[in-house]
């Protein structure tokens, strides 16, 4: 898969993934991929303030992307989140396959778009509380 890290479509989202080649509906686009830790030590992570691309597969098996940005799938936004763009929605999803997590195509996606995949409600409405409570620096992307 040929994938590229560029600046995103979407307004104050930093970084976003792109693919040059089309991907068909149904494809694996790629694996998220981070270092692999539990909860009690994301917990830790998040009061250092070193936190942000987490994958929660259990409690004893997190993937944690935050000092690994070799790894792409992490640059994969949300187009529900924050900064919406009218017209462009989440093309992609996220799927779990025994301890890992892949990003997969949910249409067709052409040459040059952008990947957004659902980082779901329970995200957005942790983000939202704590933009409220002064807790969320922008620092992701």
């Amino acid at each position: 898969m040929a994938l590229l890290v560029k600046t995103s479509t979407l307004p104050n989202s930093g970084k976003g993934l792109f693919t040059s080649k089309p991907i068909k509906k149904s494809e694996k686009i790629i694996e998220y991929k981070g270092e692999i830790i539990d909860w009690k030590e994301y917990e830790k992570r998040v009061k250092e303030d070193k936190d942000g691309y987490l994958f929660y597969i259990s409690k004893k098996r997190c993937i944690d992307a935050y000092a690994t940005p070799q790894y792409k799938a992490r640059y994969a936004n949300d187009a529900k989140g924050l900064s919406k763009v009218k017209g462009l929605k989440n093309n992609a999803s996220y799927e779990i396959k025994g301890e890992q997590c892949f990003v997969i195509a949910e249409r067709d996606i052409k040459a040059g778009e952008e990947i957004f995949v659902g980082y779901g409600k329970e995200y957005w409405d942790c983000i939202r509380y704590n933009i409220k409570h002064k807790l969320y620096k922008t620092k992701h992307k």
